[in-house]
């Protein structure tokens, strides 16, 4: 089995020095594929594949972050109207780092011509589900 570390573009020690907040089980990186100004990805230490192999200490140490990272950026930013959150789990659901990854995507009225339906874009048809 291979190192995380030499595969796993979160476990590289050169990601140290991208790190924009952290606690003890997770840390924080802007995106480097932004969808929007401040996307931001908060990351567990450990390598796991997904959200769902994550402890319920590392969830709230990530929920952390969020929170403290939501913050930082409407103090920074009084553009931000909204936020979406985010996390792909599986091919199928269109994960491509397969180290658990949370995404925490600002957004600002105007940004899409129609929001509705938010996340639910993921599969576009199903969006706007009020039509």
């Amino acid at each position: 089995m291979k190192d995380p570390a030499t595969v796993c573009p979160f476990c590289c020690p050169d990601i140290r020095i991208r790190i924009l907040a952290e606690n003890s089980l997770c840390f924080l990186i802007e995106d480097k594929y932004p969808v929007t100004e401040g996307h931001s990805l908060v990351i567990p230490r450990r390598h796991v594949v997904d959200y769902f192999g994550m402890t319920s200490a590392e969830q709230v140490a990530a929920n952390a972050l969020l929170q403290q990272r939501k913050e930082q950026l409407e103090r920074s930013d009084s553009s931000i109207d909204g936020f979406n959150i985010g996390m792909n789990s599986g091919s199928a659901a269109g994960q491509t780092i397969f180290h658990s990854h949370i995404h925490l995507i600002p957004r600002r009225s105007g940004d899409s011509e129609d929001p509705t339906g938010g996340v639910r874009f993921v599969i576009p048809e199903k969006a706007n589900y009020k039509k």
